[in-house]
């Protein structure tokens, strides 16, 4: 298994929309359908399992916003996202949605059924992982696995035993090649981490079993197969080799981040410095005022502010700036304004909003806030390591209880502190978090993920607090995360994103989302 990437796997996408896993990865599995399916789009079926995760919300969590946009081949940062529907009916697609019964083996699975504007047709099975992450299963069905980080060649062949061996004299630099048989027919499907070029696809000339040949690009920021060895892989080998080169973990997330994807260190530092901007300007523009039609909870912000110059609360209390900066960017998600997913879209409001309020409060560079974010993202990854950033699966534990555990170890940092002072911190966080529910409130991903964000938040800055001060986090972080994988398996599944139990299904909640529906249904009819 390959090691989690800090801008594939962590911090990221760069989105619209209220969930992650329902918005972004959806887009992404759109997108590489498109590719697939290999020529314009004129007519698409989209169903989900009646049993799975996303038949009871797909609408409400944006599932539909995110495939919508990739089959449409919108980017994320345009503002057409807002309005999908009527950007179909411009173009002449067909995008239609049922809730049907299918074999499945993950809760957030999908089934696009696409048909091209000359008769291409092509059915595509695949699934969320969590946080953005998305995996391509089947392909008409041919058994396949495509994340999105590699360029793919899809080669269709009549039974031919042959064939693969062929590729593999044909291709040395492919990194790897698989094949899966369905009937008569055999799909081969080779990965490069390089463009395919013109002369590649000239060595399949003489090849002539083959049927079809398809090139799928990569959806995901950095391109795997490039990397470098680490000098370290688990928790304790990343601080042995910390304490021996004397590196704090911002020093030894940028090093994770420039060996796992193979680029210079200046482009790494580029890119998380771009990623911050947009966090940035997500608290900006919430501060400044968003306005939603289909949301829960208007803009609330701005009144800390206003609150405290009437002397109401704590006068220039850091805690008032984190509750503004992390409901500035709530309302930025929840207005489908462009955000981070830092680790997931429900959690995205804790790291940005914490750190941004520490680093004014100690007056940090800009610099040294960048390098707050490599440590952050690198607790990111060993926890993708572990139970990855899927509420569906796992619950609220790892989406706030992440964030908590990431911004903790940034705040460390910020704080000059050590690497290990960093990990214990993320710990903490992680501790206090363990269990967390996921209920989000009609199905809008607002209440009550808006407090917990603030309260992870708060949270993190307590937790690198107490370890700064020298208290002992007593349990390590492996342990930690390997709990919170045990944990997330005696939850019952009502209370992980399905909007079956928790809060959503109180009274008050359930009046709410029937109101909802009502407006929505007055809006369309």
């Amino acid at each position: 298994m390959k090691n989690p990437d800090i801008f594939n796997d962590v911090i990221g996408p760069v989105m619209r929309g209220p969930s992650s896993s329902h918005t972004a990865a959806s887009w992404r599995i759109a997108k590489i359908g498109l590719d697939i399916l290999n020529e314009p789009l004129k007519k698409a079926i989209v169903d989900f399992d009646r049993n799975g995760a996303w038949a009871p919300n797909y609408r409400e969590q944006g599932t539909t916003l995110g495939i919508d946009g990739g089959l449409l081949g919108l980017e994320m940062t345009d503002n057409r996202m807002k309005n999908t529907e009527q950007v179909a009916n411009e173009m002449g697609i067909s995008i239609r949605y049922e809730i049907n019964s299918f074999k499945t083996d993950h809760v957030n699975t999908v089934r696009l059924k696409l048909e091209g504007i000359h008769g291409n047709t092509v059915q595509v099975l695949a699934v969320s992982l969590g946080g953005g992450s998305f995996e391509i299963r089947e392909i008409d069905g041919f058994e396949v696995k495509i994340n999105g980080d590699f360029y793919e060649l899809l080669l269709t062949s009549k039974s031919d035993d042959t064939i693969a061996g062929k590729l593999n004299a044909l291709f040395p630099q492919s990194q790897s090649i698989t094949e899966s048989v369905n009937g008569d027919s055999t799909l081969v499907n080779l990965k490069f981490s390089n463009k395919i070029s013109v002369d590649t696809l000239q060595k399949l000339n003489g090849l002539t079993s083959l049927e079809k040949q398809i090139i799928v690009n990569p959806v995901l920021p950095v391109i795997a197969g490039n990397g470098t060895k680490l000098p370290f892989t688990s928790v304790a080998s990343l601080l042995e080799y910390a304490l021996k080169e004397n590196l704090d973990l911002g020093e030894l997330g940028l090093i994770y981040e420039k060996c796992q994807s193979g680029l210079p260190g200046a482009i790494v530092i580029d890119r998380m410095k771009n990623l911050v901007g947009i966090i940035e300007n997500s608290i900006k523009t919430g501060l400044a005022g968003t306005v939603y039609k289909d949301r829960i909870l208007p803009q609330q912000s701005h009144l800390i502010q206003k609150a405290q110059n009437s002397g109401k609360i704590l006068q220039n209390s850091i805690v008032n700036q984190i509750v503004a900066n992390v409901s500035a960017i709530m309302e930025s998600k929840s207005a489908m304004e462009v955000v981070v997913a830092n680790p997931t879209a429900g959690s995205c409001g804790t790291v940005g909003g914490v750190l941004r309020a520490v680093a004014d409060d100690i007056n940090a560079t800009d610099e040294e806030l960048t390098q707050a974010y490599f440590a952050t993202g690198i607790i990111g990854a060993y926890f993708a390591m572990g139970p990855g950033f899927s509420a569906e699966e796992h619950g609220c534990q790892v989406e706030c209880g992440a964030s908590a555990g990431m911004a903790a170890a940034g705040i460390v940092q910020l704080f000059g502190g050590t690497a290990k002072q960093a990990i214990d911190a993320a710990s903490m966080a992680i501790q206090n978090m363990i269990g967390l529910v996921c209920d989000p409130i009609a199905d809008r991903v607002e209440a009550p993920c808006l407090g917990k964000n603030i309260s992870a938040a708060v949270n993190a800055l307590t937790s690198a607090t107490m370890s700064c001060a020298g208290f002992n986090a007593l349990i390590p972080l492996n342990e930690v995360i390997e709990t919170v994988s045990s944990v997330s398996q005696q939850m019952p599944t009502c209370v992980k994103c399905t909007g079956k139990g928790g809060l959503a299904m109180t009274k008050t909640a359930c009046d709410l989302k029937e109101k909802l529906k009502l407006r929505s249904t007055a809006a369309t009819s």
